[in-house]
Order: C-alpha cells, then sequence, then structure tokens
C-alpha cells in the first residue's frame, strides 16, 4: 500500500490525506483552515494542496472562506435531510448488488474490520470509529461493481461524516448502535435484501442522531 501510495502523483497523496481528514474529523464542520496551513500540516507544495483543495470544493467536501482559507461546510437541517434522502435511496442498493459478488474472503474482512469498529467503540476512540464505520461500508459498496452509484455514496460521505463526528465529538461512542452484525449475518446467508435492509437501518440510525443534534441547536 505505501509504495502504491508512493507512485501517485503529489496533488493524488494530498487529495487522499485531505480527505481523510474530513472523513474522520480531523477537519471539523465550520473550521477554518488556511491553505498555507495546510501545506505545514502535510509537508508539501503549494500547487499539489490547490489542486487537492480544488477537487474536493468540487465534490462539496471543502468551502472557500476567502482569504485563502477552506472549511468543511456545515449543513443545516434542510441540507441534512436532502442528504440523507439521497444516502437512503442509493447506499442500500450499493449493499444489494454487492451481495452477488462478496467471496468467503471479502466477508472475513468485513468482519475484521467490524471488530475493529467495535474495539473503537470500547476505547471510546471518536476517530477509530469513523474510520473503521467508513472502511466497512466503503469496502462493501466498492464489491457492488456500480461506478455512478459508488462514486455518489463516495460524495455524500464526504458531506455526512464531518456532521457525525460533531455529535461524536459530543456524546462519545458509548453505546454507539449499529447494524453491521446483522448485515453481516445477511451477507453470510447471501440474503440480499436483509444485507440492504440491515444497512438501510444502520444509516438511518446515524442519519437521526446528527438530525436531533441540528434540532438541539436551532432552538
Amino acid at each position: 500500500m505505501a509504495e502504491q501510495t508512493a507512485k501517485l502523483p503529489d496533488h493524488q497523496i494530498v487529495y487522499r490525506r485531505l480527505r481523510e481528514m474530513i472523513l474522520f474529523g480531523e477537519l471539523a464542520p465550520g473550521q477554518p483552515v488556511t491553505i498555507q496551513g495546510i501545506v505545514a500540516e502535510l509537508d508539501v507544495g503549494m500547487t499539489p494542496v490547490r489542486e487537492a483543495i480544488r477537487r474536493l470544493t468540487s465534490e462539496g467536501a471543502l468551502v472557500f472562506k476567502g482569504n485563502r482559507r477552506v472549511s468543511v461546510p456545515q449543513p443545516d437541517l434542510a441540507q441534512w435531510d436532502e442528504i440523507a434522502f439521497a444516502r437512503l435511496c442509493v447506499e442500500p442498493e450499493l449493499s444489494r448488488k454487492a451481495v452477488e459478488n462478496m467471496t468467503k474472503t471479502d466477508i472475513s474482512h468485513l468482519v475484521s474490520l467490524d471488530d475493529q469498529l467495535n474495539a473503537a467503540i470500547a476505547r471510546g476512540d471518536v476517530r477509530g470509529y469513523l474510520e473503521f464505520n467508513y472502511r466497512f461500508h466503503a469496502f462493501l459498496y466498492e464489491q457492488a461493481g456500480t461506478d455512478v452509484l459508488l462514486s455518489i455514496a463516495n460524495m455524500l460521505w464526504l458531506r455526512a461524516g464531518p456532521s457525525l463526528r460533531v455529535v461524536l465529538g459530543r456524546y462519545g461512542t458509548a453505546n454507539l448502535p449499529d447494524k453491521h452484525a446483522e448485515a453481516l449475518a445477511a451477507l453470510k446467508a447471501g440474503d440480499a435484501d436483509g444485507v440492504a435492509q440491515a444497512v438501510r437501518g444502520d444509516i438511518e440510525q446515524g442519519i437521526a442522531q446528527v438530525r436531533e443534534h441540528l434540532l438541539a441547536a436551532n432552538k
């Protein structure tokens, strides 16, 4: 993996790193950061940082704030409901399509990711939770072999992940629910509808947590 990353162009390496910083909560919604600060943080040149920011801005993951600053957008309730609607249309379908392509090795990999997720929850590791929750879903969706739906899901995760980080930062990881066990059981049984239903329930739980937070913030 390290060798593959080393062969990538600088702007692609920076893009991946910035993308992870957004997905895994290192950049909080509304938190402004300077382009020069990112250059220093990642120890790279200005040009690849600008190219990566341009790409992430086109995906809706960053917004320009002026004075060479960018930030992760902070969705309001209406925008969150749009994100939720799109996720519930796309991600269960990706899960359903993935079932026919999953091997025993793939399922074992998902079990390993879920074990690491549960370990992160047990130790109160918010970043670890966000990372392994994302990797669980991302790996499952990749097996669908559906490029268009997958690209939409990736964009939606960039918009949804930071808001979940805010909720977890406030309430922690204790008693976090998920439907991964149900999804894995359905996968092992080859039950495509069962996997889709479990993933839908999993997404709905996260959506509800963020929506409750947004409602409280607007009072």
